[in-house]
């Protein structure tokens, strides 16, 4: 009796700790279908929505939200910033800082965040980095200019492979990788610096490379006709992936949004459409291979990447269910496409001043001055090219929206945009075209730059509500199944709006500006929302055009708050 027993209580313990290995393990199946207590990939879903199924902070608790703790971050450098997303397994969070290195912290008790280890892979400069990917018993992780990918055991905290992809001091890694079921996309960026950017595939078991696609065209390839310079413009030609993409597991399909043309202001430089830059690009994910493609502003001399969110939705239209693609753009538009072949549906003007253009055509989704018959567009603001300048376009040069991404609530089917609204002056310099001086010039605005919280109906095409504020938004939105609202600005406040109303429902003062997310989790059946501080030099520049705020203190923590 004795032995079989034992027998049935190894069993027992095996099965005990077989189901606590899967539980860590984060599968596939689990990326499918998001936990609604963890959150577990950048936009915590493959749809990149940043919708979370929690629901028990809402409207009628909301104003008991409070401090729960906080946890510093980074400290190499002093002035560094956070602009990561935090993930969050089984209560356990993980996120990086502006080294590179990534932080495994306890967050469950509710009241403190305890390390329990760091990977620091000793990255030689700080960078900007927008967070991790969990993959089995990996985190994959980034290291800005260094050009390496790296795994961590998510026990231990021990380096299971570390690959380098780069040589190329110039460009870097500054998206979150994105874990599918066999594969990790990483999305190079460093565009302004003169590179030909790429998205690649790797096999996440060893970091080796199994694709990789150029997003600027090589002559002789589709698009190449586009860049009708005779310098090889195209060999520096941008195109950056500075966001995390989307998936669609029913068509294998991954969506990336690609950054400007380099030179970013002379756009004489480099005549011709420039594809496939400033574009919505749908790739095989097993191959890397285009599919489709949609540019948003041609020869681009505004700096007005794509790179925002690409959303994935359904919805009907005209009567017919369609598979969409929603995406509001750096240059004051949002966009409605068919995200199985690039179809351009919709358009609507989201940021309040637009000046660059007369409007959106809403047949072929071009700007209405898109002039095909011209090399170098100047679209509806007065340039006479060269180094004449580009006085008052609007949005400026940082958007509308940018790098900090929208949200799309599941509750009211509603996109919930953080928009910038502000002019500047474009420079363009001919003579900068030299290795690290790709910038091609630069702008000039001294004015305050405020910015709204704008929903808009992604199906019908409308802007429905917005609500303004005085301080710039670099963060992005979070929503939620409670009916709220989330965002911060870079003067440290924290809000939570009525996602029906735009109500305000609380909002708490840190000290110290946002340019990263908002998330959610919970531990135990209680809700928490997650974010990290600090700002960045152009962050900091942006506000200082607020003369109250040029003096404002700055420093990288995670805060987290919870209702009482």
């Amino acid at each position: 009796m004795k032995k079989p027993l034992l027998t049935a209580l190894s069993c027992a313990a095996l099965l005990s700790t077989t189901a606590a290995v899967l539980a860590a393990d984060v599968t596939y199946e689990r990326l499918l279908k998001p936990e609604p207590q963890n959150w577990l990939m950048h936009h915590n879903d493959f749809g990149s929505q940043r919708f979370s199924a929690l629901d028990q902070i809402n409207k009628a608790n909301a104003k008991n939200l409070r401090l729960a703790f906080t946890v510093p971050l980074g400290g190499k450098a002093g002035n560094e910033f956070g602009a990561a997303t935090p993930l969050v397994d089984g209560g356990f969070m993980y996120i990086s800082d502006v080294w590179g290195v990534v932080y495994k912290i306890d967050v469950r008790s509710g009241t403190q965040g305890r390390i329990v280890w760091k990977m620091d892979p000793g990255q030689q400069k700080p960078d900007r980095n927008r967070g991790v990917a969990l993959w089995g018993d990996m985190v994959i992780s980034v290291t800005g200019y260094d050009g390496r990918i790296i795994a961590t055991n998510t026990e231990t905290g021990q380096i299971v492979w570390d690959k380098k992809h780069s040589d190329n001091p110039d460009l870097e890694f500054s998206a979150a990788p994105l874990a599918l079921k066999d594969t990790i996309l990483i999305g190079a960026s460093g565009g302004d610096n003169g590179v030909r950017n790429w998205l690649a595939g790797l096999d996440p078991k060893t970091g080796e490379q199994k694709w990789k696609t150029f997003i600027v065209p090589a002559p002789g390839e589709p698009g190449s006709e586009t860049w009708k310079d005779k310098v090889n413009a195209w060999q520096t030609g941008g195109g950056a992936l500075y966001v995390t993409g989307s998936y669609d597991p029913g068509t294998n399909l991954t969506y990336w949004g690609t950054g400007n043309p380099a030179p970013r202001y002379d756009s004489a430089h480099r005549p011709g459409d420039n594809l496939f830059t400033n574009s919505s690009v749908g790739f095989d994910a097993a191959t890397g291979k285009m599919q489709w493609y949609f540019q948003h502003t041609a020869n681009d001399n505004r700096d007005y990447d794509s790179t925002t969110s690409q959303i994935i939705i359904d919805g009907k239209m005209t009567g017919e269910d369609r598979k969409l693609l929603v995406h509001a753009n750096r240059n004051g538009f949002h966009y409605t496409l068919d995200r199985q072949n690039g179809q351009f549906l919709k358009a609507v003007q989201y940021s309040e001043k637009v000046t660059w253009t007369k409007g959106i055509d809403q047949k072929t989704g071009k700007p209405i001055d898109y002039d095909p018959t011209k090399d170098v567009q100047n679209f509806a603001i007065d340039w006479k090219g060269g180094a004449d300048v580009l006085k008052n376009a609007c949005p400026d040069v940082h958007g509308g929206t940018n790098f900090w991404p929208p949200s799309y609530s599941r509750k009211t089917n509603l996109v919930y945009i953080a928009g910038n609204e502000g002019c500047a002056d474009i420079i363009p310099d001919q003579t900068a075209h030299v290795r690290g001086k790709f910038g091609g010039g630069g702008y000039r605005n001294d004015a305050r730059i405020t910015s709204g919280l704008i929903v808009v109906d992604p199906v019908s095409g409308e802007v429905k509500m917005r609500k303004n504020h005085a301080y710039p938004n670099h963060s992005g939105v979070l929503t939620s199944a409670g009916g709220i609202v989330f965002t911060a600005l870079l003067d440290g406040t924290v809000i939570a709006y009525d996602d029906q109303t735009l109500d305000e429902l609380w909002k708490y003062n840190t000290g110290t500006g946002f340019v990263a997310p908002p998330m959610t989790y919970a531990v135990d059946g209680k809700q928490y929302i997650a974010i990290a501080s600090g700002l960045n030099n152009v962050a900091r520049a942006k506000l200082a055009r607020s003369p109250e705020m040029r003096h404002q203190s700055n420093a990288v923590m995670l805060f987290v708050f919870a209702v009482n």
